[in-house]
């Protein structure tokens, strides 16, 4: 896996999301902003227009080398979530992006992000996914959304975070918290290589749980959906913010 390929990936799925969110906290040029699981810097090298102060944080070393490679203008350190390293009320909004369903406290992350800003300030979760709302099409594939799920639980992941995101935000104290599902559209197929990169990640998450036979055919059966158009892939995705 290019991790670096995927997490960027995953940043231009939210790009709209992202502008208009910022937008609603009145984020202005030269305030700070502290992304929480910063990775391999994707998104923070996305906000480079915004002439903000960038700060990242992660605890995967080598992610973080990598991010000093690709979002050079951003002070980063390593770190865990439920424990972050900066003085409280230091930052104008702090957000995460695919983080919250990796963590051991949802909770506690979220309320070390309410710490750290300012009175006033934005605390933004912008992507948890929610696997239990899994929908696929044609029903060869929902198969296949099953041993996902199974596979990142047992990677450690808590596959319907998404749907407790209001809750974990209401539950740290937290003002003005609005929380919404990223929309699924589907105007046409993705690139070959966005296909060949959601199989690689398929393949990393399911390892032994699939014959190679039964993977290959499941895959011709995804590849020929979309060439029809009759693909259906959709894991409601969910976003919060709230005020301190």
């Amino acid at each position: 896996m290019d991790w670096h390929d995927r997490f960027t990936q995953q940043a231009r799925w939210t790009a709209g999301l992202r502008g208009y969110l910022f937008e609603r906290s009145g984020l202005a040029p030269g305030q700070r902003l502290l992304e929480v699981g910063c990775g391999t810097g994707a998104l923070l090298s996305s906000l480079d227009g915004f002439n903000l102060q960038l700060h990242g944080l992660d605890i995967d070393g080598e992610f973080l080398r990598q991010a000093q490679r690709h979002a050079p203008a951003a002070r980063l350190a390593r770190g865990d979530a439920h424990r972050l390293p900066y003085a409280g009320d230091s930052f104008d909004l702090v957000c995460c992006h695919f983080v919250l369903l990796w963590v051991r406290d949802p909770g506690q992350v979220v309320s070390e992000m309410r710490r750290m800003v300012r009175p006033g300030g934005w605390v933004l979760a912008l992507a948890e996914p929610d696997y239990g709302g899994r929908v696929d099409y044609p029903e060869d594939l929902i198969r296949l959304g099953t041993l996902q799920e199974a596979a990142l639980r047992r990677q450690g992941a808590e596959t319907r975070l998404g749907r407790r995101l209001g809750a974990l935000f209401h539950a740290s104290n937290l003002r003005e918290v609005g929380t919404g599902v990223l929309g699924g559209q589907w105007r046409q197929a993705p690139s070959m290589q966005e296909q060949a990169q959601e199989w690689a990640v398929l393949q990393a998450d399911l390892g032994d749980e699939i014959t190679d036979s039964e993977f290959r055919r499941l895959q011709q059966i995804d590849n020929e959906a979309w060439a029809h158009g009759e693909r259906v892939l959709f894991v409601p995705t969910f976003y919060a913010l709230g005020v301190k």
